[in-house]
């Protein structure tokens, strides 16, 4: 049980292998990995950046992830298939999903970051941050976009989420971090004792806290 994401963080952080700053980059899901990435960019002194990723939830059961559609000129969509075959949810009906959800990510990516380029992921060391995992969705998408920016090295860092769902995300990085992976697993808010809900400002501040070890952008450095 955590108090809080900081307390999950700090806890995270001991697990961590040693990293070097300039060849390390730690990057959040938003919005519940923000608070865990910023203590541990923080602590290590690391530029911090964020992967957009957005859930695809079953139709009447939105935390339930069907599977998850990624930022970028062409959003990619990564199927959960035993979720999929669970609700009968087919292909094209997926795609229309994660069309709903298009809208989000340009919502985020202008609020957050304000025009910002991407920190360079090329050669370094990621570290992919969330408060938890339950179906393993969304940071299956998002190693999987991270893992084609050419890093040198991926690990995945989560407090909590499902054995098996730890398990399966190996073959999608290079080395997975989680503390707590309970065989009875039901919810991630459930192993935090504070689990509120982090507000877009909140996403902003850290952000722009740490915007001085983000490159500049083009025409200005």
């Amino acid at each position: 049980m955590f108090t809080n994401r900081d307390d999950a963080a700090r806890r995270l952080l001991q697990r961590l292998p040693t990293l070097e700053p300039s060849s390390t980059v730690i990057l959040a899901l938003p919005r519940g990995g923000l608070p865990v990435a910023d203590v541990i960019a923080e602590a290590l002194g690391a530029p911090l950046d964020i992967v957009l990723v957005r859930k695809i939830g079953v139709p009447g059961q939105p935390e339930f992830a069907v599977g998850a559609v990624t930022d970028g000129n062409e959003p990619r969509i990564t199927i959960n298939d035993d979720v999929a075959r669970l609700t009968g949810l087919e292909a094209a009906q997926i795609r229309a999903l994660a069309q709903q959800e298009l809208p989000e990510i340009d919502r985020r990516r202008e609020l957050y970051l304000k025009g910002r380029p991407p920190v360079p992921l090329t050669g370094k060391t990621v570290v992919v941050v969330d408060d938890g995992i339950a179906t393993g969705a969304t940071m299956r998408a998002a190693l999987r976009l991270v893992r084609d920016a050419g890093p040198a090295r991926l690990i995945a860092a989560v407090p909590v989420g499902p054995a098996d769902t730890i398990a399966a995300l190996a073959a999608d990085c290079d080395s997975v971090i989680c503390l707590e992976s309970p065989a009875d697993f039901r919810a991630v808010g459930l192993h935090y004792r504070d689990f509120g809900q982090v507000p877009d400002a909140v996403v902003t501040e850290i952000l722009e806290r740490h915007a001085h070890r983000r490159p500049p952008a083009p025409g200005t450095g």
